[in-house]
């Protein structure tokens, strides 16, 4: 792995790691987590210090992980048209990213890339709200507004836009106002397609087990590429990249998964779930 590249809201940035190198990392990190926990009682000099360096090491391996994936901050950043480089939004990333690591579970069998995507999200999505100086109820408008659009092949109306928001036509061109000023101000242009409603339903990556189980099983091993495919945390440039292989070769990947699902058994109840995120 390379050295730090830049600093990122005070973290130095390393090379993203592979899907191998991320896993053998959990083991340490979990090993770091249990010694912490029993130096809170542990008496026994010997045992105290094989606890403490077993903690240092967790303490490194979470460290590696961080920096590592220290990337998608910048990718959430620049998503939503900002050049890289606003503070604010770098430090609410990076805080998005340490939460991340606070509540992850290596046992669920998710990479750590894909669990920090939604709180990374999150994060910046709340730091954007702030300095657009949107309310709540307007940002959840304006995210209803940007998903209605991305379903319709041509633009709705404003009667259509009113009928789906459940709000009037003089409302309806308030928000679709407002959404314009959004882009046009402060995006560049951007349609800030993963936009999450922060007060919506839990992220993709908070998603309830039975759905992580259930992709997991009819996925396999493209479980990861599909899911962050899906919630577009990742292009399929990247992916292709992560594993060496060509944009065509993982977008085969991809449509294999996405077959999978809709012929599994489990298609309706999914197909359920993805529609409410």
């Amino acid at each position: 792995m390379s050295g730090a590249r830049r600093i990122v809201g005070g973290l130095s940035m390393t090379e993203p790691l592979s899907i191998e190198e991320e896993r053998r990392l959990y083991p340490i990190i979990v090993r770091g987590r249990e010694a912490e926990a029993a130096l809170a009682t542990e008496l026994d000099p010997i045992l105290r210090r094989r606890s403490l360096r077993q903690r240092q090491a967790g303490q490194e391996a979470e460290s590696s992980l961080l920096r590592a994936t220290c990337g998608l901050v910048r990718a959430r950043v620049t998503e939503r048209g900002y050049r890289f480089g606003n503070e604010e939004l770098e430090a609410a990333g990076v805080e998005g990213l340490v939460n991340a690591l606070r509540r992850f579970d290596p046992a669920r069998g998710v990479r750590f890339a894909t669990y920090a995507n939604y709180w990374i999200t999150k994060l910046v999505n709340q730091a954007v709200q702030q300095q657009a100086g949107l309310s709540d109820g307007e940002m959840r408008l304006i995210v209803k507004l940007q998903r209605f659009e991305r379903t319709r092949v041509r633009p709705p109306s404003r009667r259509e836009v009113a009928a789906h928001l459940g709000v009037t036509t003089a409302r309806a061109n308030e928000v679709i106002q407002m959404n314009r000023e959004l882009v046009s101000r402060r995006f560049h242009e951007s349609s800030l397609p993963e936009l999450a409603d922060p007060h919506g339903a839990d992220g993709p990556s908070e998603a309830p087990s039975w759905v992580i189980d259930a992709l997991k099983r009819i996925c396999g091993t493209d479980f990861d590429d599909f899911w962050q495919y899906t919630f577009r945390t990742t292009t399929l440039e990247e992916l292709a990249s992560a594993h060496a292989i060509t944009r065509q070769g993982m977008a085969k990947r991809i449509e294999r998964s996405r077959r999978a699902v809709r012929e599994s058994a489990d298609a309706e109840r999914l197909q359920a779930w993805f529609d409410l995120q």
